[in-house]
């Protein structure tokens, strides 16, 4: 699995903050009914990288257990207790009351029509958005404030996450990278329910060992020749599909963010002192033109790029990550166990 420390430590951060989808395409599996050997393990949105079309988000086909849902209920109800005693109203929403997400049934499409209507879902969908029907009684609480009192009012439910639970950080120099000291009512809730965020990075810090071979393993596993022959297949495939350049699966999509980023300005490296926004970014004041040209650069990119690991890729990476995922399981069962069990006591 690529940079499979971060992928984990987002886990961490999803799971503080009591979230069943990571609301990201890219953060998931393509087909969670057949795991791997070692997503046995590690968890339902675990890959291991060949750069295979993943369209579907962490839990979102999944029904939370009444064990998580008992969860979210505290948090509510912390979140209502603090926001009281703050001086504002608050009415805790149970978790099963929740709208499913706009996007939940774009996840539930095969990846070949995901590919078709969405692309990678990197520039075709936008994440910043609310949901199209916002059923959430505390919506209307805070529509019914004036503009000072909105802002007072958000700052004492997300703290210093007051753009839409974006959190602004600083880039460099004291503090930097570090999770905001203004938790907001919603922030101390969580934590007071799940934990503290140091307390899981200490929890995470415990398997770097595992984690490491994990990445060693990708790396045997994209240096088998099994998998450089069809890595080169499918170069090809994709070149004589007016998609030249090409090496490595996972280029293709790398592409398309890095041409967000370019319209968005995400990619621009921050300057010492500056704030860096820590969320999706905004289409808002991206140029229309040329947001619908990398939309359809993306959707005719991922179709092709479906169309040719289909052809062979796929096979091969999968008959490979198998096999060799068996015997790293074999020869790590017991930390790999260790893990399982401590994430399911968390």
């Amino acid at each position: 699995m690529k940079t499979t420390r971060k992928a984990l430590a987002l886990v961490a951060v999803l799971a503080l903050a009591g979230c069943g989808s990571t609301n990201d395409p890219g953060a998931a599996t393509d087909d969670t009914s057949d795991k791997s050997p070692l997503a046995e393990y590690m968890g339902e949105g675990f890959s291991s990288g060949g750069g295979r079309m993943m369209v579907r988000a962490v839990g979102g086909a999944q029904e939370s257990s009444e064990e998580e849902l008992a969860k979210q209920r505290k948090v509510e109800d912390a979140t209502a207790t603090c926001m009281k005693t703050a001086g504002f109203e608050y009415v805790a929403v149970p978790p099963e009351s929740n709208a499913k997400s706009k996007f939940d049934e774009a996840f539930n499409l095969p990846p070949d029509k995901f590919a078709e209507q969405y692309g990678y879902g990197i520039s075709t969908i936008d994440w910043a958005k609310p949901a199209d029907t916002d059923t959430n009684p505390n919506t209307k609480i805070r529509n019914a404030l004036s503009a000072t009192a909105k802002k007072a009012y958000d700052k004492a439910l997300n703290g210093q996450a007051t753009n839409g639970g974006v959190i602004s950080v600083p880039a460099d120099g004291p503090g930097a990278g570090k999770a905001p000291t203004d938790l907001g009512c919603r922030g101390k809730a969580v934590e007071e329910v799940y934990g503290k965020r140091t307390d899981k990075a200490d929890d995470f810090s415990k398997y770097e060992s595992l984690f490491k071979d994990i990445e060693a393993l990708n790396k045997r596993i994209e240096a088998d020749q099994r998998v450089i022959d069809a890595t080169t297949a499918w170069s090809d495939c994709l070149a004589d599909a007016g998609h030249a350049g090409f090496k490595k699966p996972e280029e293709a999509r790398n592409k398309v963010s890095q041409k967000l980023d370019e319209l968005t300005g995400d990619g621009k490296k921050p300057q010492s002192g500056q704030i860096t926004k820590v969320g999706p970014p905004s289409f808002d004041k991206v140029d229309a033109q040329k947001l619908a040209d990398l939309r359809k650069f993306e959707i005719e990119l991922a179709k092709a790029d479906q169309a040719c690991k289909a052809k062979g890729y796929d096979e091969a990476y999968k008959t490979v990550q198998y096999e060799l995922e068996k015997e790293f399981v074999t020869t790590h069962k017991a930390e790999l166990e260790a893990y399982r069990d401590g994430m399911a006591e968390r």
